[in-house]
């Protein structure tokens, strides 16, 4: 029962995340738009985590120490003004507070269905909500799962728990010349946020418990689904569709695997990345700029949650050029495709080392385990076949004006994946389905969200190919 403390002390950063995000709305809109709510509430926790993160990397830097009320106090009065401002400035906002239960009632019935697509839509709903129940039960009855888990995120946050601040970590080398003035794990370069969750948790229960300490996998999982479905159906995407789409993310096995044995760092990464590019193409579509301000929040958080992060962010840039450049940015970003192969065999030749993975030219991948990982094994389901498939049917219209920057954004991430298991070292994990796999979930939650947009171009362009005359008219 001393978990039941947890319940506040978690939904704290979920709060300000979603008073940040309504306070970055429209005043003037007159009611949600569609998916709106569910982008504010998935979206909104990621925001909201990210942010108790870096507060509690600001007071370490002044010197405070780590308590529930120096971390939560100041945070909390910050949701509460920013949510009575929000309240006040949007008589809106009001109206959908005094009818919660209606709206949301409405929200998930989804009336513009016919009868066996609802039937669909509350099998799908009913299938979440107890996936979601399942894996919250193996979250806050697991232990810490070993390995990386162990040796790279939770010792900092138990060094950073005990202590009540942020100290350095180092190597082998460097820690026995610190005379006692850094600690050793396996990764001491790994950036702090998620270790800084687990902190926050433990701040909350009042005592260290590597179980308990985990459940910003769950929320990170829930707000991933909340996401997705909210950002297709912004992008126009049906809420059946959406909902499908939102599915297929939550049931990956091996996201699934990474909410159940929480502790490493993959998965939020897959997050906030599906997020940032969400946010940019809700932002490409709508073209409001406060949106903006998210985007880059979400692309920081990136950075700051695993070192791929950086090269993640950067997948975005092809996209940017194409939008901002809109007559002749497609060929602009396959020039820059074409530079960045040239750019991969030079760096090649030298043998460097980046993030601790070593940079060479013996291009010999392990094609055959790389392919089994993708469409053999229970990794990923039928996701890999899916994506070819809606790629193959939509190949007209992936680089149109709609589908362009995610097809953009997506072939730099490929492209990156394709460096990292063809060029480093990498390539050794392939043989026994580590780290291809766990690099490969950065990608995969994106890759529903272009399964599920490539086939709806294909399907509506088909729908509008072949309707009647006089529907067409």
């Amino acid at each position: 029962m001393s978990g039941l403390v947890l319940i506040p002390g978690l939904a704290l950063p979920w709060l300000l995340g979603i008073v940040a995000l309504l306070a970055l709305r429209p005043a003037s809109r007159s009611r949600p738009a569609p998916g709106e709510v569910a982008w504010i509430a998935g979206a909104g926790y990621l925001a909201g985590a990210f942010l108790l993160t870096l507060w509690m990397r600001a007071l370490s830097l002044v010197g405070i120490k780590f308590s529930l009320l120096a971390v939560g106090g100041p945070l909390l009065i910050a949701t509460i003004l920013l949510g009575l401002w929000v309240w006040r400035r949007d008589s809106t906002m009001q109206a959908m507070f005094s009818r919660a239960l209606p709206t949301l009632r409405q929200a998930m019935a989804a009336p513009d269905l016919t009868p066996l697509a609802r039937a669909i839509w509350w099998a799908l709903l009913g299938w979440l909500v107890l996936r979601f129940a399942l894996l919250g039960i193996e979250v806050i009855t697991r232990p810490l799962y070993p390995w990386d888990a162990w040796i790279q995120w939770a010792t900092k946050a138990r060094v950073w728990y005990e202590l009540g601040t942020i100290v350095p970590f180092a190597r082998i080398n460097e820690w026995l010349a610190a005379n006692g003035t850094a600690w050793y794990d396996a990764s001491p370069e790994y950036p702090p946020t998620m270790p800084l969750l687990q902190v926050w948790s433990c701040l909350v229960l009042g005592r260290w418990d590597d179980t308990l300490m985990n459940g910003a996998w769950w929320q990170i999982a829930v707000a991933l689904a909340l996401a997705v479905y909210g950002g297709l159906r912004s992008l126009g995407v049906t809420a059946l569709t959406a909902l499908v789409g939102a599915f297929l993310v939550a049931t990956l096995p091996l996201a699934n695997v990474h909410v159940a044995l929480a502790g490493y760092a993959d998965l939020p990464l897959a997050a906030w990345y599906t997020a940032a590019v969400l946010a940019f193409l809700r932002w490409n579509q709508q073209r409001d700029w406060r949106n903006v301000a998210l985007i880059v929040l979400l692309l920081l958080a990136c950075t700051q949650i695993k070192n791929p992060g950086y090269f993640w962010a950067l997948t975005l840039a092809p996209a940017l050029v194409a939008v901002l450049v809109p007559r002749h940015g497609v060929r602009i970003a396959f020039a820059g495709f074409a530079a960045a192969i040239v750019l991969m065999v030079v760096v090649a030749q030298f043998r460097l080392n980046v993030f601790n993975y070593q940079i060479k030219l013996d291009f010999d991948p392990a094609w055959g385990a790389l392919a089994q990982s993708y469409f053999l094994l229970g990794n990923w389901h039928l996701l890999w076949f899916g994506v070819v498939a809606a790629g193959a049917l939509a190949w007209r219209h992936l680089l149109a004006p709609a589908l362009a920057p995610l097809t953009l954004i997506v072939g730099a991430g490929l492209m990156f994946l394709f460096f990292v298991f063809a060029f480093t070292n990498a390539s050794f994990y392939i043989a026994d389905q580590t780290t291809v796999n766990r690099a490969t979930l950065h990608l995969a939650p994106l890759m529903v969200v272009f399964l599920v947009l490539a086939w709806d171009q294909f399907a509506n362009a088909w729908q509008a190919a072949h309707a009647p005359p006089l529907a067409a008219a």
